[in-house]
């Protein structure tokens, strides 16, 4: 049987080269389709948008070849400040403060730019003659069977492969095709995501601070630049986000607070709904899922990018080790080892930022002194705050050999 490779990928973001790149790397042909324009994301212009990588996710990224492609316009992140109040009142005396000097393995994690990080996997890509991109073309049909699974592009062509892997998002043609469903809800939030710029340094410091509303995260870019998601409801969000750039920023500032010194816009402004989405299966015959594809959760920890490079490190190590025995990378029982997996992790995860963000964004009174008294408590207990610390980082759990 004629393979045009060993894996198909749907979708080009980052789970996807990320994804190509490991499997590359262990010897595997493949080839990644992306309805999008190859570059559209790669240019110089600054829009704002970065990810928290926690330090297993850099590990990734160092094993797959791209760690030192990114790593001059990465900013570590040296401390977590998470406190809980309401706008222009500033925080409750009782917080959380973790810094990376409690750990002996270095930053709990850095921010980076989404446009050097897509950069980077495109420019690796086309430097690897195993992988193939297709770009600006989708896939509309799938069709696998007791050998492979064959895939039909919307330019007509057709593709066969041993497993097709979808990371094609919260709204995975993928998995809708395999007849996978979706278990989630909506938050009645929308984030407002934006970059602004600071007269003072932010010195490595992110700040999570939980409003009624919902939270605010402020994550340190290179120099006195900070990455902001700013959680509303959907009513507020939307009033906000059409307002001009400086009726903006006076509606954030007293939110921000004047720790940084006077703050300006830089770059586009983005809004998107929050929602929890889990799909039931993460495999199905000869398909996988992996990211948002699998799942997607609230940003209120800055986790998905994250579980979705756990889940890239997943699959490398379980098909690999299957090729390794000599087995049908695609049957039941190796995608079985790959869901068994990630299903508990994700839960985990999943269960804990749905908790976080319900238990944050009110204003009972009970709970407000519930939730202060809970972070005193753990501000106060080293032990328990280095293993926040190690969760943070990405440190805990079953870890992928990508991310050792």
């Amino acid at each position: 049987m004629a393979y045009d490779s060993d894996i198909l990928i749907a979708g080009g973001g980052l789970n996807g080269p990320a994804l190509a790149l490991g499997l590359a790397r262990s010897g595997f042909s493949v080839t990644v389709i992306d309805a999008r324009p190859l570059r559209a994301r790669a240019d110089d212009n600054f829009d704002g948008r970065g990810y928290a990588l926690a330090l297993a996710s850099k590990r990734l990224l160092d094993a797959i070849g791209v760690w030192n492609r990114v790593k001059m316009n990465a900013q570590p992140m040296l401390e977590i400040k998470v406190s809980d109040g309401h706008a222009a009142e500033g925080p409750s005396p009782f917080f959380l403060h973790f810094d990376h000097a409690e750990i002996e393995e270095g930053p709990m994690g850095f921010m980076l730019e989404d446009r050097f990080l897509y950069r980077a996997f495109v420019d690796a890509m086309a430097e690897d003659e195993r992988i193939t991109i297709i770009s600006e073309d989708s896939v509309i049909a799938q069709t696998p069977d007791a050998t492979g699974v064959s895939v039909a592009l919307a330019s007509g062509r057709t593709l066969r492969g041993r497993v097709l892997v979808g990371c094609d998002g919260r709204q995975s043609g993928v998995a809708k095709r395999a007849g996978i469903k979706r278990t989630g809800w909506g938050y009645g939030q929308t984030a407002l995501v934006c970059a602004i710029s600071h007269e003072k340094p932010h010195n490595g410091i992110a700040h999570q601070f939980f409003m009624p509303s919902g939270p605010l995260a402020i994550l340190p870019l290179p120099g006195n630049m900070s990455s902001i998601v700013w959680s509303e409801t959907d009513e507020n969000a939307a009033r906000i986000h059409a307002l001009s750039d400086d009726e903006y920023i006076e509606v954030l500032r007293p939110r921000f607070g004047d720790f940084l010194g006077d703050i300006r816009l830089s770059g586009a402004r983005f809004t998107y709904p929050l929602n929890l989405t889990v799909a039931n299966q993460f495999i199905a015959e000869r398909i996988a899922l992996v990211g948002d594809a699998a799942h997607g959760m609230h940003p209120i920890a800055g986790q998905g990018l994250n579980a979705g490079l756990r889940d890239v490190g997943a699959l490398v190590d379980v098909l690999t080790e299957a090729r390794q025995r000599g087995e049908d990378i695609a049957v039941q029982p190796v995608l079985e080892r790959y869901q068994q997996w990630r299903r508990f992790d994700t839960a985990s995860l999943v269960a804990a930022t749905d908790l976080t963000n319900k238990l944050f964004s009110n204003d009972n009174p009970l709970l407000r002194v519930g939730r202060d008294i809970g972070m005193g408590l753990v501000n106060a207990m080293p032990g328990l705050r280095r293993s926040f610390i190690r969760e943070a980082a990405g440190l805990t759990g079953d870890l992928p050999k990508l991310m050792r």
